[in-house]
């Protein structure tokens, strides 16, 4: 059984729109960081945390940036800005009555994947594990202080981004991990592709957390 509302993370200068999803026996929660122009109502990353919920975690997926802040186009960029939002959205969870027991992991997609980076780097040890989706790790600053296990997946077709999650592999300095899904396309649209997607970060995250 999984209780799923709707929430508003009060944080000192905004509030922040977001989904909240809890099994009854959580071992975990993980955060989610959505890519630009996408947010918490992500079809793919709304079902990559019902996986992740049946496998026992608490998922968090909220939106980072307001309403009107979405609305300027550089803001969906500012991974710094991005990634202070993040820590500070992991520093309520750490204070959430609910949540503050359970390990933490950073879910990261598209550009999310940077934020969740640069968060799990300037958090060092409070982070237990990142997973990134077709992510753009070369955009955070930090990868070579990044300390929590990380994953990168990436599809076979999406050759621009395979090349630059290569590169930011060679920069991880912790333990880490590749998984290229073979016919994915940036979106992992292909059927099967997300599912794959999803049974790679269940297992990363019941690993990690």
């Amino acid at each position: 059984m999984t209780r799923k509302k709707e929430i508003q993370i009060n944080l000192q200068t905004v509030a922040l729109s977001a989904n909240l999803a809890e099994p009854a026996k959580a071992r975990g929660v993980v955060i989610f960081a959505h890519g630009s122009g996408s947010s918490r109502l992500s079809p793919r990353n709304n079902f990559v945390a019902d996986v992740l919920n049946k496998h026992n975690m608490a998922t968090l997926l909220t939106d980072l940036l307001t309403v009107l802040e979405d609305e300027v186009y550089e803001n969906r960029f500012d991974i710094a800005l991005l990634s202070h939002r993040l820590v500070q959205v992991t520093e309520w969870v750490k204070q959430h009555p609910d949540l503050d027991q359970l390990p933490i992991g950073y879910f990261g997609a598209s550009t999310g994947a940077a934020s969740a980076l640069q968060a799990a780097a300037m958090l060092e040890k409070n982070i237990n594990a990142v997973v990134s989706r077709g992510g753009r790790p070369d955009l955070a600053v930090a990868l070579k202080q990044v300390k929590a296990p990380t994953l990168l997946i990436v599809g076979s077709r999406d050759t621009q981004v395979l090349g630059l999650n290569n590169k930011a592999f060679e920069q991880l300095t912790g333990e880490k991990d590749m998984e290229i899904v073979e016919g994915a396309s940036h979106l992992f649209e292909e059927p099967g592709a997300l599912h794959k997607v999803a049974d790679l970060a269940a297992n990363w995250f019941e690993k990690y957390l």
